[in-house]
């Protein structure tokens, strides 16, 4: 096991309250600008990199222009809602209204789970969480749990999952459907794993389906998943830090981001959220809306390669404190 520092942070903010109007333009300005390459699974180092790489902020406001707005004001308007979005440098760190406790938690992403490999690799990764001290409280896993979403793998995966020895938390990928739409045995395994939310030491945690059956890109999210954002946000504490767990990237410009992307962060950033913690695309990346930090990570497969050409597997370890959340990249190695 390869441990690096602490190399994430995210502060626990008052709610950031994004402008609905012009922050809404700038977020879908953000949906509807080309990417500089077309999101393909199989992205060499290069590739990943030029997609990944966000314009300065100027460029993006100015090709991004609405009619009858002059060049100068939108430039001038736009740079607050670029602070807001995570676009523009600087953004601002307000003190917390309220705290939340102090733990640790580990989040995986696209496990892909296909053989009995496997199983001996899942083995290594919960020998490598069960060694952490403190013990992380739970698990995230961000989606992509199988390979072609059957009983027989999602089974096997939740059986892996349950000798980690620790509550966890799941949401669907793309991959845990059997079919374009059939999701039967992920619902049968994971019940209530679709869209969700529970409390731990004073922190809000949400798990979203961001999923658009089993497409991989030209995704977007579904309105039953925008249908639960607006019923349920309104009960949660605003003061009280929020994290959110998704399988589809909501960061700007990372490959395979859904189309409507920005309608769920418009919601999100209603909340004091932290951080959002995605999977799909196979490769470090950090984006920020507001001041929370938006991350896809490194798969944990010993079945699947990154997509951005890197070699390392393994998973996010974090601890949440008073002052944020912390977070840093832990490597395992096959056996």
């Amino acid at each position: 096991m390869r441990t690096s520092n602490f190399d994430g942070c995210c502060d626990v903010n008052r709610p950031g309250a994004v402008g609905p109007t012009l922050a809404g333009a700038v977020a879908q300005a953000c949906d509807v600008a080309p990417l500089p390459r077309a999101a393909e699974p199989g992205l060499n180092r290069r590739q990943a990199g030029a997609v990944g790489r966000p314009p300065a902020p100027a460029d993006f406001l100015a090709s991004n222009r609405f009619p009858g707005v002059s060049r100068r004001r939108w430039l001038r308007q736009g740079a607050g809602a670029l602070l807001a979005l995570g676009l523009g440098h600087g953004c601002a760190r307000l003190p917390a209204t309220a705290r939340g406790g102090e733990f640790h938690f580990v989040v995986l992403n696209d496990t892909h789970y296909q053989s009995p490999q496997c199983g001996r690799w899942f083995d290594r990764v919960g020998a490598s969480i069960r060694s952490h001290t403190p013990p992380p409280a739970f698990c995230l896993v961000a989606g992509d749990l199988s390979e072609h979403g059957t009983a027989a793998e999602l089974g096997a995966m939740r059986e892996a999952l349950d000798r980690f020895g620790l509550p966890v938390f799941t949401v669907i990928g793309n991959h845990d459907y059997a079919g374009p739409s059939d999701r039967r045995a992920y619902e049968q395994l994971f019940p209530e794993r679709l869209n969700y939310h529970f409390e731990h030491a004073g922190w809000q945690f949400v798990g979203l389906d961001s999923t658009d059956g089993n497409k991989a890109q030209g995704t977007r999210i579904q309105p039953a998943t925008l249908a639960w954002l607006d019923a349920t946000l309104p009960r949660l504490d605003p003061e009280r830090p929020v994290v959110v767990l998704t399988h589809f990237p909501l960061g700007i410009f990372v490959p395979m981001r859904p189309a409507n992307a920005a309608a769920v962060l418009e919601r999100l950033l209603t909340l004091n959220l932290v951080a959002v913690f995605s999977g799909h695309f196979h490769g470090f990346t950090e984006r920020r809306a507001g001041r929370a930090a938006l991350t896809t990570n490194k798969c944990c497969a010993i079945s699947r390669a990154n997509h951005d050409g890197t070699r390392a597997k393994g998973y996010f370890l974090c601890a949440a404190g008073r002052d944020g959340l912390r977070r840093q990249f832990v490597e395992v190695t096959p056996g």
